[in-house]
């Protein structure tokens, strides 16, 4: 009973110079009873709703004694007027895990500072207006104690406690604001409310609080509830409005590591033009030839040669993104060993001179194996040179001792049950379906296929395929009869890449084609690849610019079938990586990310939504422009396209990314890979059965459709509160014409003006951040991993008969097929990223988890229906676990096949090739 006495405010209402023990009241509260029983619940509710049917009138504080007294002295006060008492916050601060020298003489000068009162300073607000000041009714400013003493506290996280007066007419606590006296920055995780009648109030912050030293405005935290804009209590309105400001800022200046300013910028750093003009990019955004999504602004100085340009910050001074969206510690030091690989790739290239001509390449597949057997160093024969040249000694001790996984890759999963597999034609079609590229694939409408390119550019618009190259492979039907019966598929790569190709053929050491494959459905469900067509840049009539290769009749066709498939996964690495993964899962979401921000209030309830799946998108995204899409960056170092990967994603950008088929089932009918049909659980039915990305992502989208759904329906009970509602309706119109701006004009863009378009817009963003980001990332190294499988650039074409490497090529067409991929260091570089890519941090927040899950929002019956949705997240992946075990289903389940686990939502921390995080995170 005292912990529950303490807990509700009665011991602090006991030691408050403001009540004698002689006249301990039940105060009088000028709010409704029906009103209060709405507020929060702590797990103590029982108690507390077993007092309130004791009291007769609403109360603001009440303890056990108050009770017992309550009789004999409520007379002795007039009811009106307010009386005094205490409460108390509760404020969790996370320590860091590590702190560098001048981070705990800090924290040490902080804790003496503290006690002579430049400490850490709240002030609570309540919901209400002080009819007397026209003003938010506040407390008094309270000061955290004990945080000298607890400085040298070692825990994760530490409570501190303040204590506030309030009188019995403050109301409902809405907001509270922080003022950190310190020298240095704390986390703030969270603050608790403790002493009102109606139950603990809860104040998720999640945030770093900056000194006042660095900015001197107070830090504004509001309570767990959740407000629409114009439901906000007179007492938060204003409050609310500052925050945003804050967060907006002015469009100006450079922006510190420290702010927390949300803004937007076209990507105008991927160049360097100040080393040199082969390092000029150009600009992506506000332009019509280079459209793209804007990102966050840095406020960086213009590059000396270039004064449209952005200058670089580079590795390893950090890029700005706004403070709360950096990295936490645990995110980071998942990547410390995937670091010192880093560090290894950027001393290799000083000791290239020593490298014989006989290890540049791969010569036999034995050369490959060395890299998970031996080594990288070792491999090269660089292993002491390079060690040599790590500048610190810890590093080196660190390299040696970790040799398992700094010299060393891990074995990929696509060689771990059959490490032949991947030259299969079987697994080569199947990876179309249940690989790491899973959304490419379209059903075949028109045969031949036909370019949409501009004749009078791009040469005629016909295919070089004919009936006769697969008719053959079609079981005895027609052509036409396998359209129609849906047993004819297509990879199409034809005219995102026969724009670029010329301009590639002529750079150093990189050779592509455009490429459409065709697959046949065969009666057990799998697809057999039966055409690859391979096209260059027409260059007149009498030169065959297309050609067509069709599976092996003996040894030298079944070479040329190989590296036909090569250039295929070449064209389709490029694809995935420029298109699917980085534009429409980490560049397009950015914009949304940033008008959340700036436009919907911490207390919106589409922001609280939406929150989870914003989680490091802004500084993932922020590292990718430093040192992936940058000019000469991995990207443009290790896929084919070169110095032109990014123009390759403005166009598909511009050509065919669109939202409103940014849906799972929208993005399945487009590629006809389904068909409406509102029997079926999802409105849809799939024309391939064993499609594994699709049957498993649907089970997600419903999930995720319904959970929005409810959501949605709880807050906006019809149209009229979706048109009037400002912040909503300022973040969507902001992400459109600021974020998307290029776009802007584009009709297909979905209104927002009813509750079903709400849904849906809420419903692709969280399946894009969640699900579709894991099925498109998390399978890199898996299946990325091991080069030949899937390699990202192509250094030789096809050799013909007339050509002066054709007698090479039938020499040793081993070596001339492992030739023709990435040289060993391009190979090793791209796989120690995609290793990287592919790995999940110990922190990671899976679909169906948020921190704090119970208090996240103060509202009671979406805190069921969150569990509820959790439930069947997890109702999911023992469906998936299911059909990985089924025989029937031969895409996910064989000998030596590869279950298809992408899409199932949990995982442990590592590179598992599977789990579904909440966010872009990685």
């Amino acid at each position: 009973m005292p912990l529950c006495n303490e807990i509700m405010g009665s011991s602090l209402i006991e030691r408050s110079s403001f009540i004698s023990s002689s006249k301990r009241v039940l105060f009088h509260h000028h709010h409704s009873f029906q009103e209060k029983k709405n507020l929060t619940l702590l797990p103590l509710d029982r108690r507390v709703v077993r007092l309130r049917k004791v009291a007769k009138f609403p109360v603001a504080a009440i303890s056990e004694d108050l009770l017992k007294g309550s009789s004999s002295s409520s007379s002795s006060v007039p009811a009106e007027k307010p009386v005094k008492f205490k409460v108390r916050a509760v404020v969790t601060v996370r320590n860091k895990i590590k702190e560098d020298f001048k981070e705990i003489l800090v924290k040490q000068l902080d804790a003496i500072g503290d006690s002579i009162g430049r400490n850490v300073v709240l002030e609570l607000f309540s919901a209400e207006i002080d009819p007397k000041t026209n003003a938010p009714k506040k407390s008094n400013e309270a000061v955290l104690k004990d945080w000298s003493k607890k400085s040298n506290v070692k825990a994760e996280r530490v409570n501190y406690i303040a204590e506030f007066s309030v009188d019995s007419s403050f109301g409902e606590p809405g907001a509270i604001t922080v003022t950190n006296k310190h020298q240095q920055e704390f986390f703030l995780e969270n603050i608790t409310i403790e002493g009102f009648a109606t139950g603990a109030v809860h104040f998720p912050c999640n945030s770093w609080v900056q000194a006042r030293k660095d900015h001197h405005g107070k830090r504004i935290f509001f309570s767990n509830k959740p407000y629409l804009p114009s439901d906000t209590p007179g007492g938060l309105k204003l409050l609310r409005e500052k925050e945003l400001k804050n967060v907006r800022g002015d469009g100006k200046g450079v922006r510190k590591l420290s702010d927390r300013i949300y803004d937007y910028d076209t990507y105008n750093d991927l160049g360097n033009p100040d080393k040199g003009i082969h390092l000029r990019r150009p600009t992506l955004g506000a332009s019509q030839q280079y459209p793209y999504p804007r990102r966050c602004r840095t406020g960086r100085a213009p590059t000396d040669r270039d004064l449209y340009a952005e200058s670089r910050v580079e590795k390893p001074l950090p890029m700005y993104v706004p403070r709360d969206e950096r990295f936490e510690e645990s995110k980071k030091n998942t990547f410390s060993v995937k670091r010192l690989k880093g560090v290894l790739h950027l001393l290799i290239p000083s000791l290239k001179s020593s490298l014989s001509i006989n290890n540049q390449d791969f010569n036999e597949f034995s050369d490959v194996d060395a890299l998970y057997t031996e080594g990288l160093l070792i491999k090269l024969g660089l292993q002491d040179d390079i060690l040599k040249k790590v500048p610190l000694p810890k590093l080196v001790s660190k390299i040696k001792e970790s040799s398992q996984g700094i010299l060393k890759y891990d074995i990929p999963k696509i060689i771990t049950r059959d490490k032949y597999a991947w030259l299969r034609d079987d697994e080569f079609s199947r990876q179309a379906v249940a690989g790491v590229n899973p959304v490419s694939i379209e059903k075949l409408k028109v045969f031949p296929p036909v370019s949409k390119l501009d004749p009078e550019i791009y040469g005629p618009v016909e295919s070089a395929l004919r009936e006769e190259h697969i008719l053959g492979h079609l079981n005895g039907m027609t052509v036409q009869q396998a359209i129609d019966e849906n047993k004819l598929f297509m990879i199409d790569y034809h005219d995102v890449y026969l724009p670029f190709i010329e301009r590639i053929n002529a750079l150093d050491g990189r050779k592509s084609y455009a490429t459409r494959t065709i697959y046949f459905l065969t009666p057990l469900g799998t697809l057999k690849a039966v055409a690859i067509e391979l096209s260059l840049p027409f260059a007149g009539p009498n030169y065959q610019s297309k050609h067509v290769v069709t599976p092996p009749v003996d040894a030298t066709t079944n070479w040329i079938w190989q590296l036909a498939k090569a250039h295929v996964c070449s064209n389709d690495a490029g694809v995935h990586q420029l298109f699917h993964h980085w534009l429409r899962t980490h560049a397009c979401s950015e914009p949304f990310i940033l008008a959340a921000h700036r436009q919907l209030s911490a207390m919106h309830p589409i922001f609280k939504l939406l929150d989870p799946h914003m989680r490091y998108t802004l500084e993932i995204n922020a590292l990718a422009r430093q040192s992936l899409i940058n000019a000469d960056g991995v990207i443009e170092s290790c896929f084919t396209p070169g110095q032109y990967c990014m123009e390759i994603s403005s166009s598909a950008y511009k050509n065919f990314w669109r939202f409103d088929m940014d849906s799972l089932p929208a993005d399945l009918i487009r590629r006809g890979m389904a068909v409406p049909d509102p029997t079926q659980p999802h409105g849809l039915k799939l024309v391939m059965e064993d499609y594994p990305y699709a049957s498993d992502g649907l089970l997600i989208w419903s999930a995720i459709e319904n959970w929005v759904r409810k959501y949605v329906n709880h807050y906006y009970p019809n149209s009229s509160k979706i048109s009037n509602d400002k912040e909503l309706q300022a973040w969507y119109t902001e992400s459109i014409n600021v974020g998307h701006a290029d776009l802007r004009n584009e009709s297909w863009w979905p209104t927002l003006n009813t509750s079903e378009d709400l849904i849906s817009i809420l419903s692709i963003l969280i399946w894009n951040a969640s699900a579709q980001h894991a099925a498109l990332n998390f399978g890199q190294y898996p299946y990325g991993g091991f080069v030949p499988n899937r390699p990202p650039l192509m250094r030789r074409l096809i050799p013909e008969e007339t050509d002066p490497e054709y007698a090479s090529f039938l020499a040793d067409p081993q070596k001339y097929f492992l030739n023709a991929l990435p040289s060993v260091l391009q190979a090793s570089k791209y796989m120690a990223v995609v290793d990287t890519l592919s790995t999940h941090s110990s922190d990671e927040e899976y679909l169906g988890e948020r921190q704090q899950p119970s208090i996240w929002s103060g509202d009671a019956e979406i805190i069921e229906a969150f569990y509820d949705f959790s439930a069947e997240i997890g109702r999911i992946e023992k469906v998936i676990d299911s059909r990985n075990c089924n025989r029937t289903l031969r895409n996910r389940c064989g000998a030596g096949v590869l279950p298809y686990e992408l899409l199932a939502p949990s995982s442990e921390p590592g590179v598992t090739c599977r789990g579904v995080p909440n966010s872009v995170s990685i």
